[in-house]
């Protein structure tokens, strides 16, 4: 979307994985229920002006995890790619895109028994136990939008 709308999470659910994924979903907030009202107006008005809010509890863990890992999500990813040959990056690339192991071998002009091995080989080198989780280590990564 040229404008897309402007959004924040509000949800009884103080989980760091809701927070992640509600940002990487495009919200431009997240705020937690138990939110002053006044406050969750408040962060309504700054997220249409162009800013970001963030529930301070939530702000507060986002903060800590990142120091404590001294590596944010992004780069954490990007190291789990350099794992991959340039071939499984772009059989990551289609898997995440959601494309099923024969289209995958119809576009890259291999047997999906090749595929296969490919997929399974990103597996074990992302340390993820499926498809799905080896398509949002590419999102995260980049590889993806």
């Amino acid at each position: 979307l040229p404008h897309p709308p402007k959004v924040i999470t509000l949800t009884t659910f103080d989980l760091d994985e809701y927070v992640y994924d509600a940002l990487a979903a495009g919200a431009d907030g997240f705020l937690l229920k138990d939110t002053d009202p006044a406050e969750i107006l408040r962060a309504v008005h700054l997220v249409a002006a162009g800013s970001a809010m963030l529930h301070p509890t939530a702000a507060r863990r986002l903060i800590d995890r990142y120091h404590a890992t001294n590596q944010p999500r992004a780069t954490a990813a990007q190291a789990r790619l350099e794992r991959l040959t340039p071939r499984e990056r772009e059989v990551l690339a289609l898997l995440a895109q959601g494309d099923t192991n024969a289209d995958i071998a119809t576009r890259l002009a291999m047997r999906e028994s090749t595929v296969k091995a490919h997929v399974s080989r990103i597996l074990t080198a992302l340390e993820v136990t499926n498809r799905v989780q080896a398509a949002i280590v590419a999102r995260d990564a980049g590889l993806t939008t």
